[in-house]
């Protein structure tokens, strides 16, 4: 098994259905960090069988670059999964970066996935542990359990909040997913529910990614509703629609100034703790002082800026 796993840009994770092909070629020209092929909600029961032959097919023949390519399968409550994780896992487990298990409410869900996993890459010949897991939270029993659910697998790579599902099993006033439910006039009715998916998520190193928006026409409302989540950290959000795509990665991405300075305390860090720069540990930076917890802080931003393909402008010198 894979003693670390990758930590891969998922700014934007674009879902597809798997039953679409026009739209599971269309993704491929796509500027999204991640695509999911879906076999889930977006696909009819009846659909399912066809949908897994058409994404084995797109993942074996397609162009995807550097994106993380994702298949979300079925809950393991269904008659489908064990057919969905075989497969497409037989089919194109060589060009499968993860699976997205849905409606996690326990541990044992996942330890389950990793030992289907398990045998069929062994059978096949894959490296063991290659496959990552994306563990989507849908209800109060998933949410409860979450700190377990985030280390039932080495290969658990994300924590994914499912809005739509997670109102309807605590029964939230609302039929508009995302948006605050009436009567809920202050504060942030979601603001629990993100922040314990966050604190799981970065207690175990993994990524934490937000829902999808469902008013896909309404840009202003996917970039209100992003922007609460990437504020308190999150690392990213579904796209539902090639317009939400470039709303995700601005926003899930640092500001130009921000990471310019991060970058900046980096360095400026670095050398002021070295023998040369006088092996200093707290300094400061124009008006700024600067130490170990800043450098943690930076790193962040840093981190997330570099993942994002960024470039700094003016580089910090000791001189000036």
């Amino acid at each position: 098994m894979s003693a670390a796993r990758e930590i891969r840009a998922r700014r934007s994770c674009h879902a597809v259905p798997g039953s679409n092909p026009r739209f599971l070629e269309k993704a491929q020209g796509l500027e999204s960090d991640q695509v999911f092929l879906d076999l889930e909600d977006s696909v009819a029961p009846i659909a399912k069988p066809a949908a897994r032959a058409n994404i084995v097919e797109v993942l074996n023949t397609g162009e995807w670059g550097t994106r993380v390519k994702t298949v979300r399968v079925n809950d393991w409550t269904t008659q489908w999964t064990y057919k969905d994780v075989i497969e497409v896992v037989e089919g194109a487990g060589a060009n499968l970066d993860c699976l997205m298990l849905p409606k996690v409410q326990t541990a044992d869900q996942v330890k389950a996935l990793d030992v289907l996993l398990t045998q069929i890459e062994t059978a096949m010949g894959y490296e063991v542990g290659k496959i990552g897991i994306e563990a989507q939270i849908e209800n109060a029993l998933g949410l409860i359990n979450v700190d377990d659910i985030a280390t039932a697998s080495p290969r658990i790579e994300t924590i994914i909040f499912g809005p739509a599902d997670f109102m309807a099993s605590i029964n939230m006033k609302s039929l508009v997913v995302g948006e605050q439910p009436p009567g809920y006039d202050v504060g942030d009715a979601y603001h629990y529910i993100l922040m314990r998916l966050l604190m799981a998520a970065r207690a175990h190193d993994l990524q934490v990614i937000d829902g999808p928006y469902l008013q896909i026409k309404d840009l202003d409302g996917y970039r209100r509703v992003a922007g609460r989540s990437a504020a308190l950290g999150f690392d990213g959000k579904w796209t539902l629609h090639p317009s939400q795509i470039e709303v995700a990665n601005d926003v899930y991405s640092p500001d130009q100034g921000d990471y310019d300075h991060a970058e900046n305390i980096l360095d400026a860090y670095e050398y002021y703790t070295s023998e040369k720069g006088g092996a200093k540990g707290a300094v400061m930076l124009g008006d700024e002082m600067i130490d170990e917890a800043s450098r943690k802080m930076a790193l962040v931003i840093s981190g997330k800026g570099r993942a994002a393909g960024m470039s700094r402008g003016e580089k910090w010198t000791p001189e000036g």
